[in-house]
């Protein structure tokens, strides 16, 4: 009888990783990789982090699944942990087991509380792939032949005053606002400060509910605990994932307190949300966060990093340029990124593509001198010149 076939939702990179340390992973042939992929971010944390792998192979000892008709104190433990970085103006949390859930739970509590059905979103956004998420999605390429939810697309950092009319006039239509504070699929754009604030109170004006995704920019990536903050944005709902459970697949929403009667009743439900696994996870991973000063060090690295690619590279006519926040950086090229990203993973680097032209590096904090030197020497050996 024939096996089966694994469908691949992404193009195979003709590489067997077989295990990682923090940073670093090895392929079947023992060879080392400095790993600036992460598994498009989740990693942020580290691999195999002993702070975090401890945990959840305790919480796996002593229980495997716990219904959220249940308590339990892996879930406990985990709301805890998140009260200590939430924003000081979120009073609920809703958990879910990847970023596009999380979208999807946010989207819900929206249309719920605001009885509106229309949603805003950005040019060059990436929200995930299930139909409401993929509803805000940008790419109509993701979008073509699915049945999507009504949403509106506006230009990203766009003039302020344009960005606010263009909200305003949406009027009582309009449930939410959901907006990346550094696009990450869209080509590592960060948001512009008067631009981000003028879609804030724009949403306020318009009794729209500013949703915010972090879930690839969040949980100290940016050099911040959360990207909105370097942005003193104030919003109504943040979507987490990806770093949040050191590279398990969980994520929540994070929303003011008033909202949080939105989704209970079972308007909204998943068998695995709060697993114990991935609560225990949530609960090591904000302990690492604080004792690591983890938003710190990724600012720091970031920094180093940004300004030896800058170096490396200025005055290469086929690169456009630099740019980012923190460890969430992008080397934008004025030619298809995949033959750069080849030539990298050969030389011992691994890293992804973002829109259509922008080689993406997303490594985890713990990224030392010497890697920061070794990922911009072969970046600069990889691009065109």
């Amino acid at each position: 009888m024939a096996g089966l076939r694994l469908v691949r939702y992404y193009g195979s990179r003709g590489l067997r990783i077989v295990r990682g340390r923090m940073q670093y992973v090895w392929d079947d042939r023992g060879r080392r990789y400095i790993d600036a992929h992460t598994g498009n971010g989740a990693a942020f944390l580290g691999h195999a982090n002993p702070a975090i792998a401890g945990r959840v192979s305790e919480a796996l000892g002593e229980l495997a699944a716990c219904s959220l008709s249940f308590d339990c104190p892996h879930r406990e433990e985990a709301v805890r942990a998140l009260s200590r970085v939430a924003p000081p103006h979120m009073g609920a949390v809703a958990f879910a087991n990847s970023g596009a859930e999380a979208v999807e739970a946010a989207l819900k509590m929206a249309w719920a509380h605001t009885g509106r059905r229309l949603v805003a979103a950005f040019r060059g956004s990436f929200h995930g792939r299930t139909l409401g998420a993929l509803s805000v999605t940008w790419n109509p390429r993701y979008r073509r032949g699915f049945p999507v939810v009504e949403a509106v697309f506006l230009p990203y950092n766009s003039d302020p005053a344009e960005a606010h009319s263009a909200i305003t006039k949406l009027g009582p239509r309009l449930a939410a606002v959901i907006v990346e504070p550094v696009q990450g699929e869209g080509g590592v754009v960060p948001g512009e400060r008067e631009f981000l604030r003028a879609v804030g109170e724009a949403a306020r004006e318009s009794g729209a509910l500013l949703v915010v995704d972090e879930i690839q920019a969040g949980f100290g990536r940016t050099g911040r605990v959360w990207a909105h903050e370097h942005y003193g944005l104030e919003p109504d709902i943040v979507t987490a994932g990806k770093a949040l459970g050191g590279g398990l697949p969980v994520s929540a929403v994070l929303a003011r307190g008033e909202l949080a009667g939105a989704l209970e009743g079972g308007r909204h439900g998943s068998t695995h949300a709060g697993n114990p696994a991935a609560m225990a996870a949530v609960a090591a991973a904000v302990d690492v966060l604080l004792s690591d000063d983890v938003p710190a060090r990724a600012r720091e690295a970031g920094s180093r990093l940004a300004s030896r690619l800058r170096g490396l590279l200025e005055g290469r006519r086929a690169v456009r340029g630099v740019r980012g926040l923190g460890l969430m950086l992008g080397v934008d090229l004025r030619a298809n990124p995949a033959p750069t990203l080849r030539c990298m993973q050969e030389r011992g680097v691994l890293a992804s593509k973002a829109g259509v032209s922008v080689v993406r590096l997303l490594p985890p904090y713990m990224l030392s001198p010497g890697d920061v030197e070794e990922v911009a020497s072969v970046v600069a050996e990889c691009a065109p010149g």
